[in-house]
């Protein structure tokens, strides 16, 4: 297989026809060995992330994010903990994350793993099923599809740019599409649309991450009580208000820390206590310290 393949390149990107060939060949480089831990945050935009990452031995401690995560393993075993198993995927195989599911992850083998991930915000994943039934729930989280598989390959290579507004609404389709695919129905909680009023709340914490924001404040804009505020918050975006909160303060954080940013003065900018608060949130969401996912995200692929 040659260097145009869904493991990562420099420069052009490789052309969608090849990357989609890859993919339906299996995406196999398991000979490969990762020499150094890497990573890299790819194009995306507002509720969809891409990343793409290699590692040796353990690459991230127990964490769990707001977002469903989709990825494709590229080399190597990727082995990681989920809802009570240990789990292992294959060069080819599609890994499905669930919003809130602690999780970890690591290399299987001395030669280590890459792989990519694309992260969706799970009101974006209801959006495009028109918020029908249940949030889809993915019982096996290591998924063989050769179809599924293909659709992110073909996504990937979008979003290596700057992706248009049309292309990350296909995008978010096809993986709704392929969640849905697979899915449990027993599965997550039911979506029976957004209220305005809810809908207003995820808004306003976006919008005042780097604050404290009082469960006063949110009822005053949805008209109702705090609990039925954190139960429909919950059903509509896959975690509490108050864990949207401290993620969005987190994503404002990483921004300062691509920027090289010291830890302290990102600490403070995006509205932690102290560094040690922002590092204990930080590990929790991404499974590594905001030093290390400084480290890694600065190392030359």
């Amino acid at each position: 297989m040659d260097d145009n393949s869904l493991r990562g390149f420099k420069g052009t990107p490789a052309p969608a026809a090849a990357i989609a060939k890859d993919a339906a060949d299996g995406l196999e480089r398991s000979c490969t060995t990762v020499t150094e831990d890497r990573l890299r945050i790819l194009g995306g935009s507002a509720g969809l992330e891409h990343i793409e990452a290699a590692f040796r031995g353990d690459g991230f401690s127990p964490h769990r994010h707001d977002t469903y995560g989709i990825g494709v393993t590229l080399s190597g075993v990727q082995t990681f903990q989920y809802r009570g198993s240990r789990r292992a995927s294959l060069p080819g195989n599609i890994i499905v994350l669930h919003p809130d599911e602690l999780h970890d992850g690591a290399a299987g083998t001395e030669s280590g793993l890459s792989y990519r991930m694309i992260y969706v915000a799970p009101e974006k994943i209801a959006d495009a099923l028109g918020r029908r039934g249940a949030l889809p729930f993915v019982a096996d989280p290591v998924v063989d599809d050769p179809g599924f598989r293909r659709g992110l390959a073909e996504a990937i290579v979008q979003l290596d740019e700057i992706p248009s507004e049309l292309a990350v609404s296909a995008v978010v389709a096809m993986i709704a599409d392929g969640l849905k695919l697979h899915c449990d129905d027993r599965g997550g909680p039911a979506t029976q649309g957004v209220s305005a009023g809810i809908a207003a709340c995820r808004d306003f914490l976006a919008a005042h991450c780097t604050r404290e924001v009082r469960s006063s404040e949110l009822e005053a804009i949805a008209g109702l009580d705090g609990y039925t505020i954190a139960r429909q918050f919950r059903r509509a975006f896959g975690t509490s208000p108050h864990r949207y909160l401290v993620m969005r303060r987190l994503d404002f954080a990483r921004s300062l820390l691509r920027e090289r940013e010291g830890l302290a003065q990102v600490a403070l900018a995006a509205g932690f206590a102290d560094q040690a608060h922002f590092t204990r949130h930080f590990k929790q969401a991404y499974g590594m310290t905001p030093g290390r996912w400084q480290a890694l995200i600065s190392t030359a692929w």
